[in-house]
């Protein structure tokens, strides 16, 4: 089983502490940035940042489902770590300040990709999948913060 990683990063027109509250805004932020790809979405505890358990459902593909159930950890000032109990894929959300007023935002994710031909085919195309939908769930937290 090889990693499989997918990395996306955006400007914000925002400071970085804000969009770092938006993003660790679980109770009222998250859930209305979140791409048509999520669904079944449910703050099962916390909220705001470390000690959330949040729930989803990520449809990457017509085929592709994933069952998410996430603890949120703050290891360091600006980062938000993201695990699922359900797999073993970790989503990283780092926000640091870009110039005044501004501040890049970058999601990366892993998970121990399949084997074989399909473990090919997933590490070909599951991350600009990912890349994509995380571009969009990046565009619409940059609409809610850039106000």
């Amino acid at each position: 089983m090889a990693q499989v990683e997918a990395t996306t990063e955006r400007i914000i027109a925002a400071d970085a502490e804000a969009v770092f509250d938006a993003l660790a805004d679980y109770k009222e932020v998250r859930g209305k940035v979140l791409p048509a790809h999520y669904s079944e979405y449910e703050v099962r505890e916390g909220g705001d940042g470390e000690g959330t358990l949040v729930h989803w459902k990520l449809q990457a593909t017509s085929k592709r489902v994933r069952d998410c159930l996430l603890e949120v950890t703050e290891p360091t000032d600006g980062q938000l770590v993201e695990k699922d109990r359900n797999s073993s894929m970790v989503t990283t959300w780092t926000v640091t300040p870009a110039g005044e007023g501004r501040s890049k935002a970058v999601v990366a994710t892993v998970w121990d990709g399949a084997g074989g031909i399909g473990g090919f085919f997933e590490r070909a195309f599951a991350p600009k999948g990912l890349a994509r939908i995380h571009d969009e769930l990046l565009a619409n937290l940059a609409a809610e913060v850039e106000n």
